[in-house]
């Protein structure tokens, strides 16, 4: 996998800073359910994507919930990712959605050909990155984290449709499922997206995210910008917190 140089700064121990870096990073989206059987494979697929280390992929599980009703309801299931697969479906001109879908830059990928993947990151990472991502994190309370983003393109004439979302992921998380397809299993999920924000304007903004309750997970911000027509991820970067907050 080819590695990427990431750009990072502390401050006095509370906040943290990053800047992506000057080639792209790939963005990798895993919509998964603990509720589907075919789907720990894919979560341990995910998991080699180290979240304490920087690389050039940035991952983010999406758990969705439209397998809730066959008998154990995701905890990390949220609609607004049954939507944004949907939408990515339809990008990719496909009819239905399932799980695990994998998309790379928002490409549906075939997450079990290695090679095949692996030749796409290198792909990606070798491209210039149309996008400027700078971000600041400084945890205003028990429950939040409040980010402070800057982001620019480096062709502004072309886009016009280019927005920022921001993600706050988990990793090292484990449940017991207790019921469904699932039932008896301890299912480790890692890269987990607990709080979503986007689409957003580019420039400066300062957006807080919810933490869930103290887990001992690993916990990062994601940044990615994506043209909202097309599809197309222009950069994406990831802040691990564990360094940044006490």
């Amino acid at each position: 996998m080819v590695l990427a140089t990431l750009t990072v700064a502390l401050a006095m121990g509370t906040a943290c800073q990053i800047s992506s870096p000057a080639q792209t990073q790939a963005l990798v989206e895993l919509y998964t359910s603990q509720g589907c059987s075919s789907c720990p494979p894919a979560d341990r697929w995910l998991s080699q994507f180290d979240p304490r280390a920087a690389s050039g992929v940035v991952a983010l599980a999406l758990h969705v919930g439209y397998w809730d009703y066959i008998g154990w309801k995701d905890p990390y299931a949220r609609r607004d990712f049954n939507a944004r697969q949907q939408w990515l479906a339809e990008i990719n001109r496909n009819r239905t959605v399932y799980t695990p879908g994998v998309f790379l830059q928002a490409r549906e990928t075939r997450w079990h050909e290695t090679g095949g993947f692996n030749a796409a990151v290198r792909a990606i990472n070798a491209q210039p990155a149309r996008a400027k991502i700078d971000l600041a994190v400084e945890r205003t309370a028990a429950d939040k984290v409040q980010v402070r983003a800057e982001t620019a393109l480096t062709e502004p004439a072309r886009g016009a449709d280019a927005r920022l979302f921001l993600a706050l992921t988990e990793s090292g998380l484990d449940t017991q499922v207790k019921a469904g397809e699932n039932r008896g299993a301890t299912l480790h999920n890692d890269h987990v997206t607990r709080d979503w924000s986007g689409p957003l304007a580019l420039g400066k903004q300062s957006v807080s995210l919810a933490t869930s309750a103290p887990s001992g997970g690993q916990r990062a911000v994601v940044a990615f910008v994506q043209d909202v027509v097309s599809g197309d991820v222009l950069q994406a970067v990831r802040l691990p917190l564990a360094s940044c907050i006490p």
